[in-house]
């Protein structure tokens, strides 16, 4: 038999095809008596470990996080524990976040940070790995297989199983955060000016994608995925920090990707950031959730439909610059760390 012929982008189609019953369906999940049975409530403090798309979903979930707990919850650096002493973790919780849970990097963080007293967390979409051997408590993403190099239903996965998590440990988030999925679910994952924002990144050469809280999150991970799919410059910035240093290369060619949550409290920032770049003569795109017609969403959920809207369109430039996003040429599936 012969082997079967796969056009580029193939996989990747069908897995953002799968995207949104994944992020449904872990959203759901009901760990309240795991949570228990590890007395999660007694948690001071939250740090995250985590490299690439799965630190981009940890770094919406610690806005979400810290917004319903009112604890603080930040990333550390792997190495703090792959290649150093680690450090003390006391009364804390340390979230692993990583899709495949075999980089040998993040198993030692998970190793480490149980070893200096955390509660350690895996979110994981790989069942037995390396990374949940090493944790007390794992939150699966149920992804299934997920073969394109570029990780996209796990991603928006990560954020649901945080999602989930956090719902067990906080009621009264859990009712919103299902909510939330209630009005994702059955919805079509389509921007109707999606022409209009491939052509921009056709003729794009560098680009700025801007957020803010977890849409802070979204746009690292959007960057990240322009990088790897369309070999595009493209860096992620905070709608306030963008107008310190990095606002000077506004004043050269630079395409602008403008990612609202639609929170109330972020839109201040968000419409500074857009009036001072067009100013300087950038084109801005700004999507939010409501241009597909999504409301009622809480702010991570918001963050991952913008990453199910945005993906397509990613996948659709790559193509059209004769790329396969399926396997970048340099990148590999499982990037083994040290």
């Amino acid at each position: 038999m012969k082997d079967e012929v796969i056009e580029n982008g193939a996989l990747m189609a069908r897995e953002l095809a799968q995207s949104l019953d994944v992020f449904c369906q872990t959203a759901r999940q009901n760990l309240t008596a795991q949570v228990t049975r590890f007395n999660l409530a007694s948690t001071q403090s939250i740090y995250t470990f985590a490299r690439g798309s799965s630190d981009a979903a940890a770094n919406v979930l610690s806005y979400e996080f810290m917004r319903e707990l009112a604890l603080p919850m930040t990333s550390l650096p792997p190495s703090s524990f792959s290649i150093g002493a680690g450090v003390r973790l006391d009364r804390a919780m340390a979230l692993i976040v990583s899709q495949s849970g075999g980089s040998e990097d993040v198993a030692l963080c998970a190793q480490g940070a149980s070893n200096r007293g955390a509660k350690v967390v895996a979110i994981t979409n790989v069942a037995n790995s390396k990374v949940e051997a090493q944790s007390h408590m794992t939150v699966p993403i149920g992804a299934g297989p997920e073969l394109a190099v570029p990780a996209t239903k796990s991603v928006v996965g990560s954020i649901a199983a945080g999602m989930a998590l956090l719902g067990a440990m906080s009621a009264a988030y859990q009712q919103r955060a299902l909510h939330a999925v209630e009005a994702l679910e059955g919805h079509g994952m389509c921007l109707p000016n999606a022409e209009e924002i491939t052509s921009a990144l056709l003729r794009a050469q560098h680009v700025y994608v801007i957020g803010r809280d977890t849409g802070y999150g979204a746009a690292h991970e959007v960057a990240l995925k322009l990088k790897e799919c369309c070999a595009l410059h493209a860096e992620a910035y905070s709608a306030s920090e963008v107008l310190h240093g990095p606002l000077q290369l506004a004043t050269k060619p630079l395409l602008v990707v403008m990612l609202d949550t639609e929170s109330a409290d972020i839109q201040p920032s968000l419409d500074q950031a857009e009036k001072r770049l067009k100013e300087t003569g950038c084109e801005v795109l700004r999507i939010k959730p409501s241009d597909a017609g999504i409301e009622g969403l809480v702010p991570a959920a918001a963050a991952a439909c913008l990453l199910m809207l945005f993906y397509p369109i990613i996948l659709k430039t790559a193509l059209a610059l004769g790329l396969n996003p399926d396997a970048p040429k340099t990148l590999a599936k499982v990037t083994s760390t040290k």
